[in-house]
């Protein structure tokens, strides 16, 4: 039988979330029914409050989550009732190209539930990211969910649902971060603090975190910055260059995604370096570059898609590293909030004192 829940929507462009009831129909064939233990409030959610994603209104907000499988419709096999899983907003396909060809963390036909949750007078909703997961249960594909080991706090656990696999990835799967490399990462809020993080546990011998925010910059020294820059008073490029011999970085990472920081990442780096973008930039940004440097800096020019994860990869294994104590998660949690205070933790955004806002049910 469908359920009510608790869930947070955004009704309008730019309106103040509601917490309000929503019905969560029975799982369909390759569908599953998660019951949320804890979910991330990420930029991404406020992105589609404001409508900056798209207009279909009214959203299920909240996509970072982890919980505990309660049922699963017909055909599910990779997961099963009392699993606990982290969801994803990437369930490969296994058929499209991408797949066919062994790449399934660039899969170009990803997908959601069939069936839509809706409010309790029958108006559908839209699922951010596919998942809608602040909530007290969501439903999703079953291909949205990645069984991990249960001892790792939920509240930990669903970061990797999004923002910090982004930063992990854009180091360690995009940027390709080995042992004695140099990387500089530029912005270090949640993204760009976990690439930090992602360069330190690949064992980058110099990581240099850039930001204009003294506190982001003191979280990074925590996190494995091994030197720190601030943009608003220095030179980036500059720096960058005189804490790497005056070479510039194997890899820079763009955590911002705006041309000022796309250009200094670009000039930043060593011959042949590797400039990664995981900042989301807006549709309206252009840069422009003499593309006698793009020819004579050499290297490569990447942009990077959710870290260009596998979950079912990536997700056991940087749980495993977290339970070895070898990757701190915990770090990225500033508070634990109740479901009633997103819009609070939206506010606090714009302020800069959070990493992660986490919601716990």
């Amino acid at each position: 039988m469908p359920q009510t829940v608790k869930g947070v929507i955004a009704r309008a462009k730019g309106a103040e979330v509601e917490l309000v009831d929503i019905v969560v129909p029975d799982p369909g064939p390759g569908e599953a029914v998660v019951k949320i233990d804890a979910c991330g409030v990420c930029h991404t959610d406020l992105h589609y409050r404001e409508g900056g994603i798209g207009d279909n209104f009214p959203y299920l907000l909240g996509h970072e989550a982890a919980g505990v499988v309660e049922s699963v419709g017909a055909g599910v096999t990779d997961v099963a009732p009392g699993d606990f899983v982290i969801l994803n907003w990437r369930a490969v396909c296994g058929q499209c190209r991408a797949c066919r060809r062994g790449r399934p963390w660039y899969c170009f036909d990803t997908h959601n539930a069939e069936q839509k949750m809706t409010l309790d007078d029958g108006t559908e909703l839209s699922p951010a990211l596919g998942i809608g997961a602040f909530a007290g249960k969501t439903l999703v594909h079953a291909g949205q969910c990645t069984k991990v080991e249960p001892g790792v706090p939920a509240s930990v656990a669903g970061l990797l649902g999004c923002g910090v696999m982004a930063g992990l990835g854009a180091a360690i799967n995009t940027g390709g971060v080995g042992r004695g490399d140099t990387v500089a990462v530029i912005g270090c809020g949640g993204v760009g603090a976990a690439a930090i993080a992602g360069a330190h546990l690949a064992g980058a011998r110099r990581i240099i975190a850039v930001d204009i925010d003294a506190r982001k910059l003191d979280k990074a020294n925590e996190l494995g910055a091994t030197h720190t820059v601030n943009g608003a008073r220095e030179d980036v490029v500059e720096m960058v260059k005189a804490l790497t011999d005056g070479f510039g970085a194997d890899v820079v990472i763009d955590a911002v995604g705006r041309p000022e920081t796309w250009k200094q990442a670009f000039y930043a780096r060593d011959l042949a370096g590797t400039v990664v973008l995981v900042g989301v930039p807006t549709p309206e940004m252009k840069v422009e570059v003499p593309l006698i440097d793009v020819f004579g800096h050499g290297g490569s020019l990447k942009s990077s898609w959710y870290g260009d994860c596998l979950p079912s990869r990536d997700f056991p294994m940087l749980v495993d590293l977290y339970l070895q104590g070898r990757l701190p998660l915990d770090a990225f949690v500033t508070e634990t909030i109740a479901i009633g205070d997103v819009e609070a933790a939206f506010d606090k955004m714009h302020s800069g004192d959070v990493l992660r806002s986490v919601v716990v049910l």
